[in-house]
């Protein structure tokens, strides 16, 4: 039985929110992102999986070498997911502020 793992699994784990970092502006091939990690090439290699399983990484195959890129259309789907999140706490944080602005303390 295959484990399906969702997006949420894959970016909870510091690694790979680092490994999306590098390769947001560059692709990359496995071992140019290993350079950047204190871990053995074979756990990078797993956390590239997870995050192509997810779909949140794109393989491209350019000779021998496999070239990993961003999916901004995955990323997008977890920025929508979250924006209602942020609205709700962007609108407390401006009713606390208005609270803070309207309070006059006692001399």
């Amino acid at each position: 039985m295959k484990l399906r793992r969702d997006v949420f699994q894959a970016i909870a784990d510091p690694t790979r929110r680092a490994i999306l970092v590098l390769v947001a502006t560059q692709s990359m091939t496995a071992g140019a992102i290993a350079a950047n990690f204190d871990t053995a090439r074979p756990t990078v290699s797993k956390h590239l999986q997870i995050l192509t399983e997810c779909e949140l990484l794109k393989q491209e195959q350019n000779g021998r070498e496999i070239y990993y890129h961003l999916n901004p259309y995955k990323m997008k789907e977890i920025a929508d997911f979250i924006e209602p999140f942020r609205q709700m706490w962007d609108d407390r944080f401006n009713k606390l502020e208005t609270i803070m602005k309207a309070y006059k303390p006692k001399k």
